[in-house]
């Protein structure tokens, strides 16, 4: 019983990582009705991106760390524009054979970049874990949660309090009664995949 709070503590940790990568996940298969089998590459083009940011372009830590949620969502909005656009109509087979070829790509295209070594990303925070009773947790984690609750309510705003979002929701409950009130769905498509993918590079 004495390592429970220590484990809740973890599993805050991790879980974070988790509700930012299901987030995104959930918003693309709902609205574009797409399984999304790149999702993870993001999610490592996010750390690759922030690693090469930091190590070889000696930059900020915290601006690397948007320059890679800026990435993201950059790459999931060409994505969608150059490849996804071009599926509209098509059977769900398709596009899910697309989507594994869109995984496998990026996926072997990110081990040519930075090879298979496991890398060490570089951050400004004391190594030495903040310890409160039986509980300790190092500085970096301590950011990467409130990043994450950060990230999270701000996607519940987007979503809940600003026209982007009242157009996604309206898109996902009636595709079709949206185009007709005037809510261009190529444009919600794009806005949903590059979220999603910002989402995940930000994990």
């Amino acid at each position: 019983m004495d390592a429970l709070p220590q484990h809740l503590v973890n599993g805050l940790v991790l879980g974070g990582t988790y509700a930012l990568l299901g987030i995104g996940l959930t918003l693309i298969f709902g609205l574009m009705n797409l399984v999304n089998f790149a999702h993870g590459e993001f999610y490592t083009l996010g750390a690759y991106a922030t690693f090469a940011a930091l190590a070889l372009g000696g930059v900020n830590f915290f601006v690397a760390v948007a320059a890679a949620i800026v990435l993201g969502a950059a790459v999931g909005a060409l994505t969608e524009r150059v490849l996804l656009r071009q599926l509209l109509g098509e059977s769900i087979d398709t596009t899910m054979l697309v989507m594994i070829g869109l995984w496998i790509a990026l996926q072997n295209a990110e081990l040519l970049a930075w090879g298979g070594v496991a890398r060490s990303i570089p951050h400004p925070f004391p190594t030495a874990p903040l310890t409160l009773g039986p509980v300790g947790i190092a500085p970096l984690r301590l950011f990467v949660v409130g990043t994450a609750l950060v990230l999270i309510v701000a996607s519940w705003l987007l979503i809940q309090r600003t026209r982007l979002g009242r157009a996604m929701r309206a898109t996902f409950q009636d595709r079709e009664t949206a185009a007709l009130m005037g809510v261009r769905i190529g444009r919600i498509h794009t806005a949903t995949f590059a979220f999603g993918s910002a989402l995940a590079a930000a994990a």
